[in-house]
């Protein structure tokens, strides 16, 4: 473990799932080209980014038992291949059916990716460096936004719909090859991967996994930190910058590229509190989700059109909830054993992702109806106003709020299970920063 191959693994693990998310967020930037090209509201735009959702989330549990019993590696395999059928369907979609269809298989692609290289890290490093190494991943894996929003988006203005998605669709093929040259389940020539020894085993650890309520808490972590960031980026933060801000195309790819630098700045520091306060990390989780609430009720309640400076400040707090939401599967690890380690960590990945899609296609309809009442009252339609935008993007106060709720109950059971298992008391955060501070002026 730890070792010059354990690196090579690590970044090519790194790299595919770069590339997944890449085919995960480039419908972001083509779907104002997505409405024209196929003739479609803003309910049945956000039903095709919230089918790959379903698919993705849907998946992530199966694929965790999976996982469990084969290893990562041909799952890697499969993800990759299907994420570059899906691209090369949707590149020559000729009506809205066919492109759902390819959405679909770039989700059971997707879905693959992330728990899969979760698992290599875990069997290829050990000590306090799994959880920063992780950070890192989730960090360098969301660079597939910048190539979404940049390079992508250049060949699909430049050259059009089809060139844009084959060339995506090369990419995953590019990613397909260097997982088979290198990618090994094994942490030692030769050596055995750590499995479950059967299905029936696999499906034994799936639940024990769910039934754990650190584990629960890990889900409800993921569910609060990520889902945001993900609607911005994945769907509705393009045309909300371009239609409703007024934006030129070009500053709003541009402006995605804050999130992802904001994660990787956040997330090794992050990753560095997480291995440091194990028992504050719910803390953490809670702080940015504070922190997106304020930021998101400045902009929606600027008078007018808010400023450039406050929209990019919101872009950097929701750029923190990527890296946030990878504190999840930093409980999953600490609470489950290694061989049950793709079950946990599957079940974890559904809470971001259940939140996501949910919200995303509630921010379809709310955007629907408002411009229906809009066209009733006798004004132009105008689909994608700043003011149905400002109602539209209040679902995730709703959608949020109940996850907020969740984390705090699961949290109360984690630290009874401590207390009862390990005799390890944590207190609230005010009482140990009170107690911290006494010692050092004792």
């Amino acid at each position: 473990m730890n070792s010059r191959r354990s690196w090579v693994i690590y970044a090519v693990g790194t790299f595919a799932y770069l590339i997944a998310v890449t085919q995960r967020t480039t419908l972001g930037v083509a779907g104002v080209m997505a409405t024209e090209r196929f003739d479609i509201s803003a309910s049945v735009l956000s039903s095709l980014a919230v089918v790959q959702l379903i698919v993705y989330a849907s998946l992530q549990i199966p694929i965790g038992v999976i996982l469990d019993r084969v290893g990562p590696r041909g799952l890697l395999i499969a993800g990759a291949a299907l994420m570059a059928v899906g691209q090369l369907t949707l590149a020559f979609a000729p009506s809205i059916a066919v492109a759902i269809l390819g959405r679909v298989l770039v989700g059971a692609g997707d879905a693959t990716a992330f728990v899969s290289v979760i698992r290599l890290i875990n069997t290829w490093f050990t000590g306090r460096q799994v959880p920063l190494l992780a950070q890192w991943f989730g960090n360098i894996g969301q660079l597939g936004q910048v190539m979404s929003a940049l390079p992508f988006a250049l060949v699909l203005h430049d050259f059009g719909w089809s060139p844009a998605f084959v060339s995506a669709a090369a990419v995953s093929a590019v990613a397909l090859v260097l997982i088979v040259i290198v990618i090994s389940d094994a942490s030692a020539p030769g050596g055995e991967a750590e499995r479950v020894e059967s299905w029936s085993d696999a499906f034994r650890e799936l639940r024990r996994s769910m039934r754990r309520p650190g584990t629960q808490l890990g889900f409800w972590s993921h569910y609060v930190t990520q889902s945001s960031g993900v609607v911005f980026t994945l769907l509705w933060g393009y045309p909300f910058m371009v239609s409703a801000l007024g934006y030129d195309p070009g500053l709003a790819s541009a402006l995605i590229i804050v999130i992802v630098l904001s994660g990787m700045v956040a997330g090794p520091v992050l990753g560095v509190l997480t291995a440091r306060y194990p028992f504050r990390r719910s803390n953490l989780v809670l702080a940015i989700v504070a922190a997106m609430g304020v930021a998101w009720a400045a902009v929606l309640a600027w008078p007018g059109q808010p400023p450039l400076w406050l929209v990019v400040l919101l872009l950097m707090t929701l750029g923190v909830g990527g890296p946030g939401s990878q504190i999840g599967f930093d409980f999953a690890r600490t609470f489950n054993p290694r061989r049950g380690l793709g079950s946990a960590t599957g079940f974890v990945n559904v809470g971001g992702f259940l939140a996501s899609f949910v919200m995303m296609f509630l921010i379809g309809v709310v955007l629907d109806a408002t411009n229906a009442a809009r066209i009733a009252s006798g004004a132009p339609s105008d689909l994608y106003a700043l003011d149905s935008f400002r109602l539209a993007f209040l679902v995730q106060y709703v959608i949020v709020g109940i996850g907020v709720v969740m984390v705090f109950g699961s949290r109360r059971r984690t630290r009874r299970r401590l207390a009862e298992d390990e005799g390890i008391q944590v207190g609230p955060l005010w009482v140990a920063l009170v107690e911290a501070r006494a010692r050092r002026k004792g």
